[in-house]
């Protein structure tokens, strides 16, 4: 049955869509009420900043929907066996998990696959509404070119042709890995219009920056980014189990390795080009060296709150840079010494997307000035600061 099923049924299309569109009316509604009293680029903002919140929220379903195994729980796209729900479907996903209980298809699987589509097709309406509404108030809405959220549009449209590959091509760990980085991506994107467009609705300018201190603050934006590619090659590796002892790894502070096969980048999951099995060597190996790199980024973290700090810029992004780096700490060391607990390894992701958030706010909301800036004006700047 599954095997007869083909990659691609594009029969429920409509259906998913007008879901997807159901979905976005009620944050749509929502935004509207709340600011019928406003200006059309008000509203645009508050939508924007809804939009940032709701697609936070779908890059953490997508972590629970990888991490419970559901991204093959409906082995087709874009609906379930052809169906627009799991409920169409209920035959075909009752002999799949009939022949192989433990398997990828059982019915919890499918529906946690098939609310992920439907948030997904919802966030895409919302980015639709946005760039509608950006093109529309362009002339009065300066602040913001309205080709920002054009490209959000174009970079959601390209997310969701790669989650299609997620599931034709059956968990390809690099396909899975641009996904996950694709929705970080999707944030920054948002987060930057957030930032401008609230810049312009209180009247405040992007703060000042010393210029090392905002060269700082992009080299730790790069490493995070950095990290969140070697962070999602480990989840879509299954590499987190290879060492759960802390701070050694099977015993070592050096353990076998293969740099080699741990990354080689384009073949399928659990195995080599050549068709045979990975190594444990190779696991051992993706997994260490997203460790000794988290060392470096949360010691640039930490050197980036203290400088921030010193210097009394961004006061709001210091404070969550500094609460995130303890949570994914924190988070890390669970999912290694806890055997991978489903709720650490969801809220490891979040804190990641979270960081990621945080430091394009701080990118955004500042500036870079030249080291003989008077330093009034840099605090009373930094006193205006933007929060979203």
């Amino acid at each position: 049955m599954n095997g007869a099923q083909p990659l691609y049924d594009l029969a429920p299309l409509l259906e998913i869509m007008a879901l997807g569109a159901a979905i976005a009316l009620g944050p749509l509604a929502w935004v509207w009420w709340r600011s019928r009293g406003s200006t059309p680029v008000r509203r645009l903002q508050a939508l924007t900043l809804l939009t940032l919140f709701l697609t936070f929220d779908l890059v953490m379903f997508g972590a629970f929907t990888r991490l419970t195994d559901s991204g093959l729980g409906c082995p087709d796209w874009p609906g379930c066996y052809g169906s627009a729900s799991p409920m169409g479907a209920h035959t075909e996903i009752s002999a799949a998990q009939q022949a192989l209980p433990t398997g990828p298809v059982t019915h919890g699987k499918a529906w946690v696959e098939m609310i992920h589509r439907y948030l997904a097709t919802g966030v895409g309406v919302l980015i639709i509404a946005l760039t509608v509404g950006a093109w529309r108030e362009r002339a009065a809405h300066r602040v913001l070119s309205p080709w920002w959220p054009t490209a959000t549009l174009v970079w959601v449209c390209l997310q969701g042709a790669f989650g299609a590959l997620t599931v034709t091509m059956k968990l390809f760990p690099a396909i899975v890995t641009l996904h996950l980085i694709g929705g970080l991506v999707l944030l920054a994107l948002l987060c930057v219009q957030a930032v401008r467009q609230t810049q312009h609705s209180r009247g405040t300018a992007p703060v000042p920056l010393a210029v090392g201190l905002r060269r700082l603050l992009g080299a730790a934006a790069a490493l995070v980014a950095l990290q969140c590619v070697l962070g999602g090659w480990v989840s879509t590796n299954y590499a987190v189990l290879a060492c759960t002892t802390f701070p050694h790894c099977q015993g070592s502070w050096w353990p076998v390795m293969d740099f080699a096969q741990g990354f080689e980048l384009w073949r399928p999951l659990g195995m080599l080009r050549d068709g045979s099995l990975i190594g444990f060597a190779a696991l051992t190996a993706i997994h260490y060296v997203h460790r000794l790199a988290a060392y470096g980024v949360l010691l640039v973290l930490a050197l980036l709150v203290w400088r921030m700090r010193r210097a009394q810029v961004l006061p709001d992004q210091a404070r969550w840079l500094a609460a995130l780096a303890l949570l994914q700490l924190i988070t890390g060391l669970s999912n290694v010494i806890l055997d991978w607990p489903l709720v650490a390894a969801v809220l490891h992701t979040g804190g990641a997307a979270a960081l990621v958030v945080v430091l394009t706010w701080a990118l955004a909301a500042s500036r870079p000035v030249a080291a003989g800036a008077p330093a009034a004006r840099a605090r009373v700047s930094a006193s205006h600061g933007v929060s979203a």
